[in-house]
Formats: C-alpha cells, sequence, structure tokens
C-alpha cells in the first residue's frame, strides 16, 4: 500500500524533434534538464524509500538532475518500448505506415517490425512496478513513498493497468515530460491520486505519521471513498 510516483523523464532531442527515440541513447535538450531540476524542486522533502529508473541516459540524467544525492536503481522492466525499426524515425512519417492506425486503435494488437509488442511491454512494466511496490510496502511500510522513472507509453500502460482499462484505450491517457503520475496500490484494487502533474506542491501525497502501532491491512483500505472523500490532509 506504499505510494508510487512514476515520473516521465524530461523533454529530449527527439521530442523536440518529432521523432521516437525508442531505445536510442538521446539526451534531455536545455528544456528537459530544466523541467528535470525544476521537478527535484517539487520533489524536495519527500521521503522516497526506493528510486527506481529506466536504464536509458534520459532517464538517469533526468534523476541527476533532479535527485542528485540519490543513486537510482535500474529496472530493466521500465525501459521504453521496443519499437524496431521504427526508432528514430519522424513521427509524420510514421503516421502514414499501416500500423499507425492500429497504434492509435487498438494498441494491445501492435507488433512493431523487428521490436516489441505493445500487449509485452504493458505486461512487463506492470509487473515491475507492481513488484517493486510489494517489496518497498514490506520493506519500509504502507506509508512509504517511492519513485519510478520512466517513458510515456510505458507510464500511460501503467496506469491503463491501474484503472482497470483495456490496453486499447491507454492512448486516451496523457504523460507529459517531467510529470509526476500517483498510484497506490491495495489488496483490492489500485488507486490513481494524480495523473499527469506537472506543477504543484507534492507534499500532500506524504501519509501522515501512524498514531499508533502500524495495524494489519485491513479489507476496508481498498474501499474507496464514496461521495469522493475529504482529500489529502491541509
Amino acid at each position: 500500500m506504499a505510494i508510487l510516483l512514476l515520473l516521465r523523464h524530461g523533454r529530449t532531442t527527439a521530442n523536440a524533434d518529432g521523432g521516437l527515440a525508442g531505445r536510442q541513447p538521446v539526451e534531455l535538450d536545455e528544456t528537459g534538464r530544466a523541467q528535470a531540476t525544476a521537478v527535484g524542486e517539487r520533489l524536495t522533502g519527500l521521503p522516497l524509500a526506493a528510486v527506481v529508473t529506466s536504464p536509458l541516459i534520459r532517464c538517469r540524467q533526468t534523476l541527476r538532475l533532479a535527485l542528485p544525492d540519490v543513486e537510482p536503481v535500474v529496472e530493466e522492466g521500465l525501459i521504453e518500448c521496443g519499437y524496431g525499426r521504427w526508432e528514430g524515425q519522424p513521427l509524420k512519417k510514421l503516421a502514414k505506415e499501416p500500423l499507425w492506425p492500429v497504434v492509435q486503435q487498438h494498441p494491445s494488437a501492435a507488433v512493431f517490425p523487428e521490436g516489441e509488442s505493445m500487449a509485452a511491454m504493458s505486461a512487463r512494466a506492470v509487473a515491475a512496478v507492481r513488484s517493486w511496490d510489494a517489496r518497498v510496502t514490506a520493506e519500509h511500510g504502507p506509508e512509504a513513498v517511492w519513485l519510478a522513472c520512466s517513458h510515456g507509453d510505458v507510464i500511460k500502460s501503467i496506469v491503463a493497468d491501474a484503472l482497470g482499462v483495456h490496453l486499447d484505450l491507454f492512448q486516451r491517457i496523457v504523460a507529459d515530460p517531467a510529470s509526476v503520475t500517483a498510484i497506490r496500490y491495495t489488496p483490492l484494487r489500485p488507486f490513481l491520486i494524480r495523473l499527469n502533474d506537472t506543477g504543484g506542491d507534492l507534499g500532500g501525497l506524504v501519509p501522515p505519521p501512524p498514531k499508533r502501532r502500524r495495524r494489519a491491512v485491513r479489507a476496508t483500505d481498498s474501499d474507496a471513498a464514496v461521495g469522493g472523500g475529504a482529500g489529502a490532509a491541509p
């Protein structure tokens, strides 16, 4: 029941040029570096129990700027989708490919030439964050907060799973560069706490300290607040 913060890397040279970077070693541009520094200021003071990252350099650069005193753990399950021959191509050119409408409308059936399927990307990313969340909760308790830095499509697929929607709907979700998305997993269901948050205070995501000895997880911990609830404590 820890809280997972999903951080997308800052803007890259490929993003700025309208290209599909994939797993190529593209780096943050000037805007992306500024975004990473800014999100670091927002993360200041959060007691992060763990920080994990995609192995790609744009994610590691983002964390180096955002959390310079933290040594993140590389998690291969968070790597960008393997776009195969699509990697490095302009998006305008790719939009003319026969596979493009499938990616847009039926991504669960999309398999990139000499690359990965979107379904496989989703499965390994969801498995990675759920495994890490269980580990963090077991080691640090249900009040823990931890962070994973990854990529747009990867984050969108994790959010789709948390919402319980089919992967074919994940293109309705947005994950901007340097945005923060927060998910809390419970034994019954995940809760999407924030989505594509690019500004504002993140301190409200830190649970208050327990007033008494930590209790066992109860069935009601998975219940939604009927009527919407009171929100985070001021």
